[in-house]
């Protein structure tokens, strides 16, 4: 705006307790927005929910009992908010709390990349570069200077796939309808209405 002073506009001043609390009012704040492409509304949502965890001092502990379901606690510092935080911005956001989960992990591999390529971020966010959920992830647990490689893997252009020929089944042949004026086999319960006189005398043998 300061580049355009023809462009009016006021700056309004706002006081946050750290760093975290103002992740999260500007996370809040872009997610009112109506024109968020589905990746950029996920890494917000993922960026809000770590920033939380950090400022609650929350800690998450997750484990699988003998038999092997799965199981995820919680601990909240300074309680007040009897609510699980992931559940709360999965209300806020009208999603799961396990999105909320795959979001900050999402977020985690986006900040991750734009940290060993930068402009992957923009990449991402803007859709034009459409990886996985998996190949993200794999960008932030890699080792730094593994992260570069993976980056460029990820942003490399895809080829298209061929479309697949769809085979066309052979066509029926429609089988002749019958027709009882001309054809004595396929109507032999029809009596011909008249005999037609035969142009040569018939002999018998």
């Amino acid at each position: 705006a300061k580049k355009h002073p023809e462009i009016p506009f006021t700056v309004h001043e706002k006081e946050f307790a750290s760093r975290y609390e103002a992740i999260i009012w500007i996370c809040k704040n872009q997610l009112g927005r109506r024109n968020l492409t589905p990746e950029q509304k996920k890494y917000l949502v993922g960026k809000q929910y770590e920033a939380e965890k950090s400022s609650h001092g929350e800690t998450r502990k997750e484990s699988h009992d003998e038999n092997g379901r799965f199981h995820r606690s919680y601990q909240i510092d300074n309680s007040g908010d009897v609510k699980k935080t992931c559940d709360r911005i999965a209300a806020e956001n009208n999603m799961s709390g396990i999105s909320v989960i795959r979001a900050e992990s999402f977020a985690k591999g986006i900040d991750a990349a734009e940290e060993a390529v930068p402009g992957t971020r923009q990449k991402v966010l803007s859709g034009e570069v459409k990886p996985t959920a998996a190949e993200i992830a794999s960008v932030a647990r890699a080792p730094p200077e593994e992260r570069p490689a993976l980056v460029a893997e990820i942003c490399k252009p895809k080829s298209p796939k061929p479309p697949a020929q769809k085979q066309k089944a052979p066509s029926a042949v429609a089988a002749p309808l019958p027709d009882a004026s001309t054809s004595d086999e396929e109507a032999p319960d029809e009596e011909p209405t008249s005999t037609p006189a035969p142009s040569e005398p018939i002999f018998p043998q």
